[in-house]
C-alpha cells in the first residue's frame, strides 16, 4: 500500500486529496494522456477532466488497489472515452506536436543525431495501434510492472506480454525499414 493510498482513509478534506493526487500525477497523467491523443492541448484538457472525475469519484476508491493503479485506470477509460467520441472522430485537429528532449552531450553534432532519433523513435511509437502503444508507454515511460499493467488495463499478464513483444516487433520494423 502506497503512502497515499493510505491517506485516503484517514483525510477529511477531499480538496487537499485531490491536490496531492495532482501534485503526484499530475504529470503522469498528461504523459499517458498525450500518448492517446497525440496532441499536447487535447492531452491537456483529458488531464483536467481526469482529475475532476477523480475527484467527483474518490468515494469510489475501496483501497484493493494501489491508489496509482486507480488514478490511471480512470485516466485510460477516459482517453478511450474520448478516442470513441464523437467529437474526436469528427473534428480533425492538424497540429501534431511531438515532445522529446535532448540530452547534451560534447558534441552539437551528437545532440543533433540524438534529437533527430529522439523525435522518430516519438514519432514511431506514436502510431503505433492503441492496445501496443499504451503497453510499451505504461512499461517503458512509466516503468510499471506488467503485473500492474494486467490491472490497470484490465487484460490479462499475458496478454500485456504478448502485447509487449508484439510492439516491439512492429517497432523493430518500422525503425528498421
Amino acid at each position: 500500500m502506497d503512502e497515499l493510498t493510505a491517506e485516503v482513509f484517514e483525510m477529511e478534506d477531499k480538496e487537499e486529496l485531490i491536490d496531492e493526487i495532482m501534485n503526484k500525477y499530475g504529470q503522469e497523467v498528461l504523459q499517458l494522456a498525450y500518448s492517446y491523443v497525440k496532441n499536447k492541448e487535447i492531452a491537456e484538457d483529458l488531464a483536467q477532466d481526469i482529475f475532476v472525475k477523480c475527484y467527483k469519484s474518490i468515494h469510489t476508491y475501496k483501497g484493493k488497489s494501489k491508489l496509482r493503479t486507480w488514478v490511471w485506470r480512470v485516466a485510460i477509460n477516459h482517453c478511450k472515452d474520448y478516442l470513441k467520441s464523437w467529437y474526436n472522430q469528427k473534428v480533425i485537429i492538424t497540429d501534431h506536436e511531438y515532445s522529446y528532449t535532448g540530452v547534451p552531450q560534447d558534441s552539437v553534432e551528437y545532440t543533433v543525431i540524438q534529437q533527430d532519433e529522439d523525435h522518430r523513435l516519438a514519432s514511431v511509437v506514436m502510431n503505433l495501434p492503441i492496445k501496443y502503444r499504451e503497453v510499451i508507454y505504461l512499461f517503458y515511460f512509466e516503468e510499471m510492472p506488467i503485473k500492474e499493467i494486467a490491472a490497470v488495463i484490465e487484460v490479462k499478464v499475458n496478454t500485456v506480454k504478448t502485447r509487449l513483444r508484439r510492439a516491439k516487433e512492429l517497432l523493430k520494423e518500422e525503425w528498421e525499414g
